[in-house]
């Protein structure tokens, strides 16, 4: 990374010129700060906001800054940056969070994420998704948490989504069930083309045609949750149901699932089984019955990033981290 010295030297200029220029470039020359600005733009000098850590560098901590792309808006999140931190301190580092939202310049956040002078980066975001890596980022140690680079080639940690939903899907199939409907998340979400591709592989071990299943997908956005009564009353006819089970691609989905079918009557598991995803943090056990699902595993992949900075690990490769599936009471066994 560039340093302030990088910077005089290329404007040609005094280090208390190049400071000036930063802080009061009003006492400057117009050519002369015209030169330094230059020089800045051309050395992509980030300026240090972390005084202590120039005045100390070698006796302070070191320090993981997260940038965090949308994770507000979700609860899973808290997961991911909880771990980093816990993480962290047990190793006697710190972290910060930077948040970034999707109409923020990412160029603007990322810049005020480097001037704290971090020794690593974690980049997150809410849902699997690709990302495009602003190329100042790499200039430092950077990993990546539940997201995978666009076009570098950088170390990810992602859920592990084919092999979850395979585990939910086989599970189900074993006590019996083989007229599944089958109710993804929106078809352009990454996470969605995996689950699917688990959901064949467990059908076809059972014998099962995937293609012959009932498949609907939701559309985007979060309004559309409410789309999916409608689909489940248009599979069932004179009370009785055209399928024994749903497969939901979220937990929020399921909550819907459970709404509808008890309210035509139908009891859960005993009439139809219900799968969810995501193990909703604190609500998957107060579904009645409690709801069997996926846990994605948004705690391990904060983990093992944090450490994957920590321990200076240097691997580019995408590491799926398994997604157990937890079997409750929302399935029936055969007595």
């Amino acid at each position: 990374m560039a340093s302030l010295k990088d910077v005089a030297k290329l404007a040609n200029v005094s280090l208390m010129t190049v400071s000036r220029a930063l802080n009061n470039p009003e006492r400057l020359k117009p050519e002369t700060l015209a030169r330094v600005q230059q020089a800045i733009e051309q050395t992509s000098y980030v300026p240090d906001l972390s005084a202590k850590k120039i005045r100390g560098a070698h006796a302070s901590p070191k320090t993981i800054g997260v940038l965090a792309l949308d994770t507000v808006t979700t609860p899973f999140s808290v997961e991911i940056t909880l771990s980093i931190e816990e993480t962290a301190r047990m190793h006697g580092w710190n972290s910060f969070v930077m948040n970034m939202f999707t109409d923020d310049n990412p160029d603007t956040i990322v810049d005020l994420l480097l001037s704290h002078r971090p020794d690593g980066i974690i980049y997150t975001t809410m849902g699997l998704r690709q990302v495009p890596l602003p190329a100042k980022l790499l200039t430092l140690p950077c990993v990546l948490a539940n997201c995978e680079s666009v076009g570098e080639q950088v170390a990810s940690y992602i859920p592990d989504d084919e092999q979850g939903q395979y585990a939910a899907v086989q599970a189900l199939l074993a006590e019996g069930y083989r007229q599944p409907l089958c109710l993804h998340l929106p078809a352009d979400h990454l996470a969605t083309t995996r689950r699917r591709q688990g959901l064949e592989r467990a059908c076809r071990e059972a014998g099962l045609d995937p293609d012959t299943l009932e498949h609907s997908y939701m559309a985007s956005g979060d309004e559309h949750y409410r789309d999916i009564p409608s689909v489940l009353l248009a599979r069932i006819q004179n009370g009785i149901p055209l399928f024994d089970s749903v497969i939901c691609g979220n937990d929020r989905i399921a909550l819907m699932v459970y709404q509808t079918l008890l309210a035509q009557g139908l009891r859960i598991p005993e009439d139809i089984a219900v799968i969810g995803y995501d193990n909703m943090v604190g609500i998957g056990e107060l579904f009645l019955p409690p709801l069997s699902t996926v846990q994605l595993p948004h705690y391990e992949i904060g983990r093992l990033s944090a450490l994957h900075i920590i321990n200076g690990e240097t691997h580019r490769e995408t590491l799926r981290v398994e997604s157990p599936f937890l079997m409750r009471n929302s399935v029936a066994h055969p007595s």
